[in-house]
């Protein structure tokens, strides 16, 4: 008699990824991922160095703005207003004679260290919230990100000239302003990646080892999160370089007669009518050139990133 028992399949063992194979004899802690340590090879093509050498060269002329600029940037010769360029000027002058040039040079300062306080602040407390947010879950996720929700819905801007109603004009009181604004788009992000990291199996292993949920949050979930948070502080630092630039523009942050790209193009526009154009032209082409250069570094960030996850 024939046996028509049908065999039992076979079971195959999954085949351990190369990176997992060679750490399981030797490591309780399922594969993670390489954090900080994956961006060695940042942006492809030439536009990613360019930007950064763009980039350096703007925080270099901002630090050494003694040395980089010809001229004192409050020096006022009413008989050099609104020259074009010259060998002594190469930027030309602007109505009150005062060289374009050196002016550029000493707004970079602001121009940039506005931006950075704002994207420290915002990322700094947009972090903390989000990690919690997504660590904690429950009732803490959800009064958290309604709050995030709520603060997101006030435009920037808004908050700032509120904030300058009270505080007066100045650098102060749109840098807390702008940074409040931030906090819930970095907060947002790293609540929804902080949720998958958290759900990742090396994560587990950790708990089941005991330790402690803000030492795994510090000591691993925040390194491997951090090159898409520090994309974003970069795209950030764009975006903030422009609000603060439009909201001293409007006169509600650096006052004249500090160096200010925005300040700058607001004084420039009467030069216009007159048939200078360097005054405005030249500040707005800087903010542009920042804007783009920092978008284009976060982009080269990101993109390794998300290159791995796929």
């Amino acid at each position: 008699m024939t046996d028509t028992t049908e065999p039992e399949p076979e079971t195959k063992t999954p085949a351990l990824a190369p990176s997992t194979a060679t750490s399981t004899s030797t490591s309780t802690v399922p594969h993670r991922r390489a954090g900080l340590r994956g961006l060695r090879a940042l942006g492809d093509g030439p536009l990613f160095p360019a930007a950064v050498i763009l980039l350096v060269a703007l925080v270099a002329a901002a630090l050494f703005a003694p040395l980089v600029a010809p001229y004192a940037p409050e020096s006022v010769d009413l008989s050099a207003s609104l020259l074009g360029t010259t060998g002594d000027h190469w930027l030309g002058t602007d109505q009150s004679g005062r060289d374009v040039l050196s002016r550029l040079v000493y707004g970079a300062r602001t121009g940039l260290l506005g931006p950075l306080l704002v994207v420290m602040l915002s990322t700094l407390l947009g972090t903390l919230l989000g990690v919690v947010a997504a660590w904690r879950g429950g009732w803490a996720d959800a009064i958290l990100s309604r709050s995030m929700d709520l603060v997101f819905a006030i435009p920037g801007l808004l908050v700032a000239i509120m904030f300058v109603a009270v505080l007066g004009p100045g650098t102060t009181a749109p840098v807390i302003a702008i940074a409040i604004a931030y906090t819930p788009y970095v907060g947002r992000l790293v609540r929804g990646i902080a949720q998958q990291e958290k759900a990742r199996p090396y994560i587990e292993a950790y708990r089941v080892q005991g330790w402690a949920g803000w030492t795994i949050c510090v000591r691993h979930l925040l390194p491997n999160i951090a090159p898409i948070v520090l994309a974003q502080s970069a795209i950030n630092f764009g975006y903030a370089l422009m609000d603060l630039a439009a909201l001293s523009f409007l006169g509600f942050g650096v006052q004249p007669p500090a160096a200010d790209w925005g300040a700058m193009i607001n004084e420039g526009q009467s030069a216009l009518q007159q048939g200078a154009m360097l005054p405005a032209l030249a500040p707005s082409a800087c903010i542009v050139l920042a804007v783009v250069a920092f978008g284009v570094v976060g982009e080269g960030i990101a993109d390794p990133v998300a290159k791995r996850e796929r």
